[in-house]
């Protein structure tokens, strides 16, 4: 049966940050995701989880400056230093939350600069994380995602994400498969899923369009489900979606999953 985690960045947005951890076991979720925990100690976070009964499984790499419009730094030339440092403090996080996922974010394509530029300085910045991080005991995981969403951001496809993972070693490196994503700009998730799934370290999930609940969009979610099941995905799907309304109403499409 496949396993969901919460993204509480996302979903229980009616609580409190920290609120979100009893909310989200409450709905009956085991596991839970987020984008950043930064703005909170790790050690509150950590006793969130603990009082729960909930597991860390994954959250992002601090991403450069979010609130201009910064969507990662990996993939952007003259940010190395800053690129690891965010990777050190990313790791503590790790350490704290017991948390064995990490995704980093390529960032938006500046304009001008070649694309081989590019490709070689994310390259080199995920090899360099990819060692540091199998010292911690965590896979760093890479994630594309649809220009609708982020208009220029590097890494759009998931054969883009494949190539790379495989010049680095898919023992280092991992895919984030967002099928909400992958819907958007390539379509036909299911067969894309059996593709890469020797890849893919964790999935996320939302309809399309709205990015809102599975079931209130275009793809037949059961059908999908049941075949990423089938096909012995035994990772987490982190549910990074925005509720069309109110959390807990909108969980209808979990109930068949609860553990």
């Amino acid at each position: 049966m496949p396993r969901f985690a919460a993204n509480l960045s996302m979903m229980f947005n009616e609580l409190p940050f920290l609120d979100r951890f009893a909310a989200a076991r409450q709905a009956g979720f085991e596991a839970v995701e987020f984008l950043f925990p930064y703005e909170h100690p790790a050690a509150e976070i950590a006793v969130r989880l603990k009082d729960h009964g909930l597991a860390q499984v994954l959250f992002n790499a601090p991403p450069g400056d979010w609130g201009r419009g910064e969507r990662g730094i990996a993939a952007l030339p003259g940010r190395q230093a800053e690129f690891r440092d965010a990777i050190h403090r990313a790791l503590d996080y790790a350490a704290a939350l017991s948390c064995p996922r990490l995704h980093v974010m390529a960032g938006l394509a500046p304009q001008g600069v070649a694309r081989d530029t590019l490709t070689g300085t994310y390259a080199a910045n995920l090899a360099w994380a990819a060692e540091e991080c199998a010292k911690a005991g965590v896979k760093p995981v890479i994630e594309p995602i649809n220009h609708r969403d982020i208009p220029g951001f590097f890494l759009n496809t998931t054969d883009q994400a494949a190539a790379i993972i495989n010049a680095i070693g898919p023992e280092r490196l991992g895919m984030q498969f967002d099928l909400y994503h992958c819907q958007i700009t390539e379509g036909d998730v299911v067969k894309r899923v059996e593709k890469h799934l020797p890849l893919i370290a964790h999935m996320q999930v939302a309809d399309n369009p709205g990015r809102n609940e599975p079931g209130t969009g275009e793809v037949n979610w059961p059908f999908v489900f049941r075949t990423i099941d089938a096909l012995g995905f035994r990772g987490w799907i982190g549910c990074e979606y925005r509720p069309a309304g109110d959390t807990v109403a909108g969980l209808g499409w979990f109930a068949p999953y609860k553990g």
